[in-house]
């Protein structure tokens, strides 16, 4: 446990441990995805050609949902339940792991409970998530990713930017990421060749909607986020992110996944980070992609696996990935 006067120590807030969640029955959560898949069916993904988006912005129906979206969504609402009940809980508990970051009871608790629910689900699938390493069936060509809380130490100090991640993999390729923020009240997802959404009750109507990359083509116009300064410098890669910041019109650091969000959004049209793992961006990669950005490690590939990134719009990575590409 975290002593507040530890180097490490990311919050004061350490007391007993939580008691076990308590989770919905096999059955529960068979009705509470049948009940899904007819609420979502009025906001559907739109039709998508290659390399093209559908112009209409009004979202059609149809008959049902991806079972593994569905799923993934059901997880998404159990996983919010459980961290925010203990966001700002004077009684968190704060541990260090070996790689001197922190991890909390929720973290634990709420991969522990996401794994339960996809032991019972899909029993085939492989599991690997940030804090219980790789589980049954390592050898499936379906693979669920999960980061329980991304954003741990802005969590432990009260600030409402973090989320759990889901994503799904099939024969190595992302096929459905979600990104819930609860304390944000945002919560987006896209599945392969499905475009990706926002459900933030903003706008006209609050249903989910369509969201898509900037048009921005380039970078004096750009708006770039990044990662802690230190961390880039640490990474020995200090000089090229200040080239890029110098070479965009603006520069402000977001963080974790909702970066990612912005550019998924629009709203930022390049994100990058020295330091990353695979359950940091295995859900942010496909909403990317599916918003029409390329989300890839510093030496181009598209890949969550490649320990740093850029996403962007896609019109500026190459003129990115010139500057701060390795």
């Amino acid at each position: 446990m975290v002593s507040v006067n530890s180097p490490t120590a990311v919050s004061p807030r350490t007391s007993a441990k939580l008691s076990g969640s308590t989770l919905p029955s096999p059955a529960s959560i068979d009705a509470k995805q049948a009940a899904l898949k007819r609420a979502l069916s009025a906001a559907p993904f739109l039709a998508r050609t290659e390399g093209d988006f559908a112009a209409s912005s009004r979202i059609p129906s149809m008959a049902a949902i991806p079972d593994d979206l569905a799923l993934a969504l059901e997880l998404a609402d159990l996983a919010d339940m459980i961290t925010l009940r203990r966001y700002r809980a004077d009684d968190l508990v704060v541990e260090t792991k070996p790689d001197l970051t922190p991890v909390t009871e929720a973290d634990r608790d709420t991969e522990r409970a996401l794994r339960e629910q996809l032991t019972i689900a899909r029993p085939a699938d492989s599991v690997i998530g940030e804090e219980y390493g790789v589980s049954t069936a390592p050898d499936s060509t379906r693979r669920w990713i999960l980061d329980p809380i991304d954003g741990t130490k802005n969590y432990v100090r009260g600030i409402p930017v973090w989320a759990t991640l889901i994503a799904l993999e099939e024969d190595g390729r992302g096929t459905v990421g979600v990104v819930s923020a609860p304390a944000l009240h945002r919560r987006w997802w896209g599945a392969a060749g499905g475009g990706a959404f926002v459900s933030d009750g903003l706008g006209a109507s609050p249903e989910p909607r369509r969201i898509e990359v900037s048009g921005v083509r380039e970078l004096a116009d750009a708006q770039l986020g990044l990662s802690g300064w230190e961390e880039w410098e640490q990474a020995g890669r200090g000089e090229p992110m200040l080239e890029l910041t110098r070479r965009c019109w603006r520069s402000r650091g977001f963080g974790d996944f909702w970066g990612y969000m912005l550019v998924a959004e629009g709203a930022l049209d390049v994100d990058v980070d020295p330091v990353v793992s695979l359950w940091d961006l295995a859900a942010s990669l496909v909403i990317v992609r599916e918003a029409g950005g390329r989300l890839t490690d510093l030496g181009g590939r598209e890949t969550a696996g490649g320990g740093d990134v850029i996403a962007s719009n896609g019109l500026l990575h190459d003129a990115a990935l010139a500057i701060i590409g390795r």
